[in-house]
């Protein structure tokens, strides 16, 4: 889980997450914003099948966002970028307890028992020739 520093949700702790660039798939978006958020580079990246969604007040529309979720290796450090300032390795529970907004918990559950307590089908796995 990554603290933000940006003004929505600051200092709250949330996942990566961000928006797709002009011309850029939402798999290639979610592999950017890893790099982008925490330096990682080497991601084994899975579809979910999953979706986040809030409604935001101050603009009056509802994000929408497909949910990836990503294997890394422990050795590769992690180098935080300007829109975070803190970083932790947590277990589910210990996510669950933290994460800003309601509906991370589920989505948290669901990845729990898909994708940690199972192997993913390798038809959820993002690669580049599909």
């Amino acid at each position: 889980m990554l603290k933000r520093a940006g003004r929505m949700l600051h200092e709250e702790w949330c996942y990566i997450g961000g928006g797709i660039e002009q011309g850029e798939k939402a798999w290639e978006a979610a592999l950017r914003e890893v790099r982008e958020e925490t330096g990682i580079i080497d991601v084994c990246l899975y579809t979910s099948n999953q979706f986040e969604q809030f409604y935001s007040q101050a603009e009056d529309y509802i994000y929408m966002a497909p949910v990836f979720v990503g294997y890394v290796h422990e050795d590769q450090s992690v180098q935080l970028n300007h829109e975070r300032s803190d970083y932790r390795w947590m277990t589910f529970d210990e996510a669950k307890q933290n994460a800003a907004l309601p509906g991370i918990d589920d989505i948290l559950d669901f990845v729990e028992k898909h994708f940690a307590r199972k192997v993913p089908s390798r038809w959820m796995r993002v690669t580049e020739d599909r």
